[in-house]
């Protein structure tokens, strides 16, 4: 089985100290460090956009997985592969061209991922399996950190592992990833967990511990399945 890839969602970090909430998440152990762009409009609430990317682009060394959770998309990929994304995960719900957006996110260097929101079928990203490398289940309502797992996704992850088959995509599960919930979710078939306030609670970028201390119990959780 390949190694479960942690990635910290920046939007649970200190807002004022970016760049080394990125540093100091990676030296404790974080797989990729994962970006969540809202817009306002797509998602009730408003991050950041390309020109936070591109600062954040130097204190990140592993995977920048740059989650792009506004719409309409096409607009703005050449600014946040030129702010050096390694991955660009667009919505199934952010507009009426799926297709035409992975293929411009393809074209512009960069991997592409796509998203489906928990109302969301497996079933949507059945076209565009062979485009992408990375799918991204929504385990929450998207716009806001610190929500409540939901449950019912458990299942579409498993259906999105078996539509996947031997295809090299990712299956990456954001929204209420825990200890407690990553067991079921890598059993169910995801590779990479997003986390956001399980990874940053109690600790800062000046005193990082605790944020190593939970990744590993993160992990610990996820790989005990395969144990």
């Amino acid at each position: 089985m390949p190694a479960v890839k942690i990635a910290p969602s920046i939007l649970a970090a200190d807002f004022a100290n970016f760049g080394a909430e990125c540093r100091a998440a990676e030296a404790q152990g974080a797989d990729w460090i994962h970006v969540d762009v809202m817009d306002g409009h797509f998602v009730p609430n408003i991050t950041f956009g390309p020109a936070m990317c591109k600062a954040l682009r130097p204190h990140i060394t592993t995977v920048m997985d740059v989650h792009l959770m506004i719409a309409p998309v096409d607009p703005y990929i050449e600014a946040f592969a030129d702010a050096g994304a390694d991955m660009l995960t667009a919505h199934v719900e952010a507009g009426p061209h799926l297709h035409r957006t992975l293929q411009a996110i393809r074209a512009a260097g960069v991997k592409p991922g796509v998203a489906l929101n928990p109302g969301t079928p497996a079933e949507a990203v059945a076209p565009v399996l062979d485009m992408v490398d990375l799918i991204c289940v929504m385990t929450v309502n998207p716009g806001f950190g610190g929500q409540k797992f939901i449950e019912s996704q458990v299942a579409k992850i498993a259906q999105l592992k078996r539509m996947i088959g031997d295809r090299p995509i990712h299956l990456e599960v954001d929204g209420g990833v825990d200890a407690q919930t990553a067991g079921r979710v890598v059993e169910a078939g995801a590779d990479v967990l997003v986390a956001g306030s399980a990874v940053f609670r109690g600790g800062s970028a000046s005193a990082p511990a605790p944020y190593g201390e939970n990744i590993r119990a993160i992990r610990a959780a996820a790989e005990g399945v395969w144990a």
